[in-house]
């Protein structure tokens, strides 16, 4: 049974602190030494448009469209419409500032470094090596078998909403280009529905989001092209491939052992027939009579004589071919034998980078959720400066006004005492209290 690779790639990024997510994400000419695929604003989002729709070099008969138009930021935009239009009107009622409306919620993410604006998830079934025979017939039937990748996505992820969905065929193998929305609901703090990217999308989330697509994928292309493929076991650490100068040498020498096989097989036949002849040739030989003048030399027909060139010869073309044959099987042996031992090289390299490429996603997860609860502290501290604040800007109006109530007054300075002894002031704003007189009365003494 016959298997194939399947792969669900979704882009992200690796940008976890602060200052590298603000740099990517508000960094115009976007040259940043901080690695980033993730779309995290409105300019990435336009270059994801560009690539998938093949907007660069205008090849769009190479692409095709199965969900949304011919505009990803567009089907983004109104997909955020559909998703938290509502839950925007909703905070905005609820809002006795003006300055913490929100006017547009694609905008205000788009503008804000701790969220990503999308997602963009590929996927694909089936390696290089499997597709590089098929015709673009049995290639477009992959058409059906990714539109029904997008409805099982949404159905496995209730929480991620797709805008755009384009196939490339242009490239090695036929893959999907999905750009979506992943989102939180029932939220206490800001609007009840927002952006949740990490919230959906997470180390243990995205195995169970793999293991199931990869399942419906096999079925549903066993089924729409009406064979019985399996999957290969799912690769440990990051894939890496053959070079592919290799692997062109490779499948050289693979159809070149496919056509000796096959002449080995005339050779075979070949073989047969000299054999007959062989029994014919040794029937002359023992049949040969010795001339009359000489018992050492033996008399033969023009006829013989012809059979047995005609049979030299095809003994030596034979031969000749079978030693090419054996030739070409020898490098071939020898080439595979090397490329195991390379194979062999590969997984023991992939092992020791999954065991390092494990430990570092464990830190950039812990580094995100650091930086995620600082954030977080940071935003209460912001708060709560603002409080202080006002209360600040209401204590001294209250200083104020008991200094323009009681001033004039006998009262204000036994007002001011009654506070003082009930601990409600304390020397420093007596301090600031008698200054404030003596201000006042240098004022009027001036007026």
């Amino acid at each position: 049974m016959e298997e194939l690779s399947y792969s669900l790639h979704l882009g992200n990024d690796k940008n976890k602190s602060k200052r590298a997510r603000r740099t990517a994400k508000t960094n115009d000419t976007n040259t940043t030494s901080f690695n980033n695929n993730a779309i995290q604003n409105h300019q990435q989002l336009s270059k994801v448009d560009k690539h998938n729709l093949r907007k660069y070099d205008d090849e769009k008969e190479l692409i095709c469209i199965i969900k949304g138009t011919s505009s990803i930021v567009e089907d983004t935009k109104n997909l955020y419409l559909e998703l938290f239009e509502d839950a925007r009107i909703k905070y905005n009622e609820k809002q006795t500032r003006n300055d913490r409306k929100i006017e547009n919620y694609f905008n205000h993410i788009s503008n804000d470094n701790k969220r990503d604006l999308a997602c963009e998830i590929i996927i694909e079934l089936g390696d290089m090596d499997f597709w590089s025979d098929k015709d673009d017939k049995f290639k477009k039937k992959m058409i059906e078998v990714f539109k029904e990748q997008i409805v099982d996505l949404e159905e496995v992820v209730p929480n991620f909403k797709i805008s755009n969905a384009t196939i490339h065929f242009d490239e090695s193998s036929p893959h999907l280009h999905i750009v979506g929305v992943p989102f939180k609901d029932g939220m206490k703090n800001g609007m009840e529905k927002q952006v949740g990217k990490s919230d959906v999308f997470n180390k243990i989330s995205l195995v169970n989001i793999q293991d199931k697509m990869r399942e419906y994928c096999i079925n549903s292309f066993n089924i729409i092209y009406n064979l019985n493929y399996t999957l290969k076991a799912k690769e440990e650490g990051r894939n890496v491939d053959i070079n592919v100068a290799n692997m062109n040498e490779y499948k050289k020498f693979k159809r070149e052992q496919e056509k000796y096989k096959k002449q080995l097989k005339e050779l075979n036949s070949k073989t047969d027939e000299l054999q007959n002849e062989s029994n014919e040739i040794n029937d002359i030989i023992n049949n040969l009579k010795p001339t009359i003048t000489n018992k050492n030399n033996f008399t033969i027909s023009n006829e013989n004589v012809d059979k047995i060139k005609k049979y030299i010869e095809q003994t030596n073309d034979t031969t000749s071919n079978l030693r090419d044959a054996n030739d070409i099987n020898i490098v071939l042996k020898k080439y595979e034998y090397d490329l195991r031992e390379h194979s062999n090289e590969v997984r023991n390299l992939k092992k020791k980078i999954q065991t390092r490429d494990d430990r570092i996603e464990e830190l950039e997860y812990d580094l995100n959720d650091a930086n995620e609860t600082i954030d977080e502290l940071e935003d209460k501290v912001s708060e709560l400066q603002k409080i202080v604040d006002y209360f600040k800007e209401l204590w001294s109006k209250f200083i104020k006004f008991l200094q323009d109530k009681f001033f004039s007054s006998n009262k204000y300075d036994d007002f001011i005492n009654d506070l003082y002894d009930e601990e409600i002031l304390d020397d420093n704003d007596l301090k600031s209290i008698e200054n404030s007189k003596n201000n006042e009365k240098n004022d009027d003494f001036e007026r």
